[in-house]
């Protein structure tokens, strides 16, 4: 027989915003740096030093997103995919 279940919306929140849940996605986002660091196809190495982890806490969760820094990463990602094909790495 199934039972109706009540989230707490305040709860659940909480725990999406919560240190576990960031700390794991940072864990995943780790390995997608290191394989588009690895990636050969920049010349000047700016694209790979320029990459980095950014962390947000607002909306309805915390987000976890691998970014360039490099004013050419669009160019990079719409050429090569570096990041797109760095995400298996996840």
């Amino acid at each position: 027989m199934a039972q109706r279940v009540k989230l707490n919306s305040a709860g659940i929140r909480e725990m999406l915003h919560g240190p576990g849940v960031i700390a794991m996605l940072q864990a995943k986002a780790e390995p997608v740096l290191a394989a588009a660091k690895a990636d050969p196809h920049d010349d000047t190495g700016a694209y790979e030093a320029g990459l980095h982890i950014e962390t947000t806490t607002g909306g309805s969760r915390a987000r976890v997103k691998v970014v360039s820094g490099d004013w050419k990463g669009h160019i990079l990602e719409a050429e090569y995919g570096i990041l797109s094909r760095a995400l298996d790495s996840a």
